[in-house]
């Protein structure tokens, strides 16, 4: 399957709306159980992107979303401004193709990039999948929650993965610079 990445517009929302429809209903990567209206998506969009993260979209050549993957704080305590946490959700027909790990390569390229330290996965459902690509991409298991979600009639885990980025703890950041200027608290 040919695809791009792209930075993610608002133009965007009506598919990324119905990818995470799709996966609130079926899956368990998110513990919502009712799918957000597209207004509601909206302001998620417009608070992560208005705050500097990075929101991506994968797009087939006739433009179509397959798939996005943004990064958000992970805590907004100001002694975590140097965490981020990944998301990334792929339309049904998308999974299997090397999207998701395109998408969060280049997550980890932009926070990376941003002055970002470190990186979370909170994994629900403890999916295997994600599980191998988060693992194929450097992130190492932290913990399992256990039975921390109840959704589709069972209990699920949660795995918690990270990653370092750039220099990762090796050296202290420069305080005052991107994304220290984030956070207010």
């Amino acid at each position: 399957m040919t695809f791009t990445l792209r930075d993610a517009v608002a133009a965007d929302l009506p598919a990324i709306t119905e990818i995470y429809r799709e996966s609130v209903l079926n899956g368990v990567a998110t513990y919502e159980v009712t799918p957000p209206s597209e207004a509601e998506m909206a302001l998620r969009f417009s608070a992560i992107t208005g705050n500097g993260y990075p929101y991506v979209v994968a797009v087939d050549e006739r433009g179509g979303v397959l798939g996005y993957a943004y990064a958000s704080a992970f805590r907004t305590r100001t002694a975590y401004r140097f965490l981020v946490e990944d998301s990334i959700y792929l339309a049904p027909d998308a999974r299997g193709k090397g999207i998701g790990r395109a998408l969060l390569e280049e997550l980890i390229r932009r926070c990376t990039a941003l002055g970002f330290r470190q990186m979370v996965a909170v994994i629900g459902g403890a999916h295997p999948s994600s599980i191998a690509l988060h693992r194929a991409l450097g992130f190492e298991h932290q913990g399992l929650m256990k039975a921390t979600g109840f959704k589709h009639g069972r209990w699920l885990d949660t795995a918690i993965m990270q990653r370092p980025l750039g220099e990762g703890m090796e050296t202290d950041p420069v305080e005052g610079v991107y994304p220290d200027t984030l956070y207010r608290g």
